[in-house]
C-alpha cells in the first residue's frame, strides 16, 4: 500500500508527507501526527487544520469528517497547547 491509498490522503498528501521524510504508511502510522502537522506547516505554504484531519483520519482509518467531527475541540486545545491553534 502507499500512502495515496490510506484514507483520506491523496498524491499530493504523499507529496507532502515526503517533504518531512514519511514514505512510507507505516513510518506515518508510527508518527506523532501533531508534530508532523507542525513540520508541513513550515515545508508547505497553506497547510492547514484540514490537513492535520487528513493525517489522522489516515492514521486511523476513518474518514477525515468523522475525525473533524469526534475529536475537533481535543485537536484544537492540543495544537492551543503546542502554540500552533489556527487563528
Amino acid at each position: 500500500m502507499r500512502l495515496r491509498d490510506m484514507k483520506g490522503l491523496g498524491p499530493r498528501s504523499e507529496e507532502w508527507l515526503a517533504l518531512v521524510g514519511i514514505h512510507t504508511p507505516d513510518a506515518l502510522r508510527a508518527a506523532d501526527p501533531f508534530a508532523l502537522y507542525a513540520r508541513l506547516r513550515t515545508e508547505v505554504p497553506g497547510f492547514n487544520l484540514n490537513g492535520l484531519y487528513a493525517l489522522i483520519s489516515a492514521i486511523e482509518g476513518r474518514s477525515w469528517i468523522e475525525v473533524k467531527r469526534a475529536r475537533r475541540t481535543e485537536i484544537l486545545l492540543r495544537l492551543e497547547q503546542m502554540g500552533l491553534a489556527p487563528r
